[in-house]
């Protein structure tokens, strides 16, 4: 319930479906009258406003929700720099990528930060909308499949827990600019490098750290495997980053290998 109103004779109930469709037993009570029961059922919207293969249910449309998204997107990825060993599941930029956005959308309880064990206790507020993996996809929440998203998306495979890091930055997220003034905490620095075994590669801006106080900007971002190295996390200030040995990393307009800021699709009207 988002807010009642009563007045002399009469009162105002407004009501928040969530995101997975059915029937909710509403029962009603007050001081004087007998208690009232009734069923509201709620149908699936299956819009995609933004023509962009994400559903509206899927966006995160309180200010609050999806400041609450960046919060934990950032803080969990930054995390991992900390702990000795990453995640298990975290092998390569994507899989970073797919692992702090999957649970920045979960339910924080006592249980799940248990088993993060994360180096500082979150500030962030939870999203209220929905928690992972309770959507319409179930727990197929990254786009595999290029057009706007359709009813028939819901089964055909246009859905899958893994994304490559291309499938990342072509199906679940939008451009917002080339320039790193355009970045918020949670967005991605995206880099092709033509001719390499993984030409597609991401970064999180996550901004100022949530773990060490102080002013500096960073990424942060997963090596990939190279040669018998499994590759590291690295975090970098902007200073560093912009002054990287090998130019083709430094997210610069005059970089052709730099595509520029992105920006997640549930996300959309963030701006």
């Amino acid at each position: 319930m988002e807010s009642l109103t009563t007045n002399s004779n009469s009162a105002v109930a407004e009501l928040r479906a969530g995101v997975l469709p059915g029937q909710a037993l509403v029962r009603i009570t007050a001081p004087g009258f007998a208690p009232t029961e009734l069923t509201l059922k709620t149908d699936p919207d299956n819009n995609d406003s933004m023509g962009d293969g994400t559903p509206d249910f899927l966006r995160l449309h309180d200010p609050a929700d999806r400041l609450a998204f960046r919060q934990w997107f950032t803080l969990l990825a930054e995390a991992q720099f900390y702990r000795e060993k990453p995640q298990s599941e975290i092998d390569d930029c994507a899989a970073l990528l797919r692992f702090a956005y999957r649970e920045a959308l979960r339910d924080h309880d006592s249980e799940w930060t248990k088993a993060m064990a994360s180096p500082v206790p979150s500030t962030a507020g939870e999203i209220k909308q929905y928690h992972y993996p309770f959507t319409p996809l179930g727990a197929e929440i990254f786009r595999v499949r290029g057009g706007s998203f359709s009813a028939n998306d819901l089964r055909n495979g246009a859905f899958a827990q893994f994304a490559n890091a291309e499938t990342l930055w072509r199906d679940n997220t939008y451009l917002v600019g080339h320039s790193l003034t355009r970045a918020r905490p949670g967005d991605l620095l995206f880099f092709r490098q033509e001719g390499a075994d993984m030409p597609f590669h991401a970064m999180i801006y996550i901004g100022r750290s949530q773990i060490e106080p102080g002013t500096q900007q960073y990424v942060v971002y997963h090596t990939g495997p190279d040669g018998d190295s499994q590759g590291i996390i690295k975090r970098l200030s902007l200073a560093e980053l912009m002054d990287f040995p090998d130019p083709r990393w430094r997210p610069q307009t005059s970089n052709p290998t730099f595509l520029g800021v992105y920006r997640w699709n549930i996300l959309r009207g963030d701006q």
